[in-house]
Formats: structure tokens, sequence, C-alpha cells
């Protein structure tokens, strides 16, 4: 297995709602769990109210099919109520790994 390429999201909760945030998150690894070419998926909290997503592939196809999948449409559908900016969704080259 070759892991070459990666996705972070970065994600700020509204005031008062981290605790909602995580759970959403929490509940999306089970659409992750169904992506084929996901090889690894993390979702993490940086403090009360920053939060974010990494995830990993072997493909330029898997990763395109990723952010064309449900976690992105999920995420738009509860941007609204709970995020207080637009997410910072980069793609990443990963350099090494272990």
């Amino acid at each position: 297995m070759e892991i070459r390429l990666g996705v972070l999201a970065l994600l700020e909760a509204k005031p008062g709602k981290g605790d909602e945030l995580a759970a959403f998150l929490q509940e999306g690894r089970e659409l992750v769990l169904a992506e084929q070419g996901t090889v690894t998926w993390y979702a993490f909290k940086i403090d009360d109210s920053n939060y974010g997503m990494f995830d990993t592939f072997e493909t330029d196809e898997a990763r395109d099919a990723h952010l064309a999948g449900q976690m992105p449409r999920a995420i738009g559908q509860v941007a609204t109520d709970l995020l207080a900016s637009a997410p910072d969704i980069r793609t990443v080259d990963v350099v090494a790994f272990k």
C-alpha cells in the first residue's frame, strides 16, 4: 500500500456548537466506512470550537470520489447550523507515513 494523497479539513464550530459538531463527526464515520478508496480517516478536536478531519488515499481517483461523496454533502447540510465559517478544505501530498 502506498498512501500518497490526503485531505485536511478544518472546521470552526459556532459558539456553543462544539459538542454538536463532535457528535456529527462521530456519526460521519459511518459514511466514510462505506468508501472503498479511503485508506484512513481521522476526525479530531483541536479545542472547544476547532475540529478537523484528515483522510488518506492511494490514488487521485479515490480522493476525488471522497471529495464528491457523502461526507462533504453531509457537512454542507449542517454547515449553516454548526459552522462559524466555511470549512477550510485542503488537498495535500503525503510525504511519509508509518
